[in-house]
């Protein structure tokens, strides 16, 4: 997580620096703002390249089990949730529940459901990018 960071910032900084002059002189003289033109030109271009390292992030972000478990162990516990904690996450629960519960059945679903959740956004996000649409990668 905290190597993405700085990644994402480096590559931002990158995409930055090579954008087309031509492109940010000509809306320019055609009397654009600066938002126009970070609206229609700097941030298409950024989205282009990083979608596939953002989509990436979020789903790194929805496992992200170490931080969770070393800190706070899911606690403290909620008697409201089946063996989950009030800082659990899914990870963190399906950890639990696999190894202090043994509710193999219930760990299984979760399972799937973090399978589903990461799958259809991430289809659903680059699907609909200019990554996507643009060719960059099929």
């Amino acid at each position: 997580m905290w190597v993405g960071i700085p990644f994402t910032m480096l590559i931002a900084t990158g995409i930055i620096m090579n954008l087309p002059s031509e492109q940010i002189e000509a809306a320019e003289i055609d009397g654009a703002s600066k938002f126009q033109i970070f609206k229609s030109i700097t941030f298409p271009q950024i989205l282009l390249i990083m979608m596939p390292s953002l989509i990436q992030q979020f789903i790194g972000n929805i496992n992200n089990f170490n931080v969770i478990y070393l800190l706070t162990g899911g606690g403290p516990t909620n008697s409201q949730f089946y063996q989950a904690g009030s800082t659990d996450l899914l990870v963190t629960w399906l950890y639990k529940l696999t190894v202090s519960a043994a509710d193999y059945n219930l760990a299984s679903v979760i399972g799937i459901v973090i399978f589903v959740i990461s799958a259809v956004f991430s289809l659903l996000a680059y699907t609909h990018s200019a990554s996507y649409k643009e060719g960059a990668i099929k």
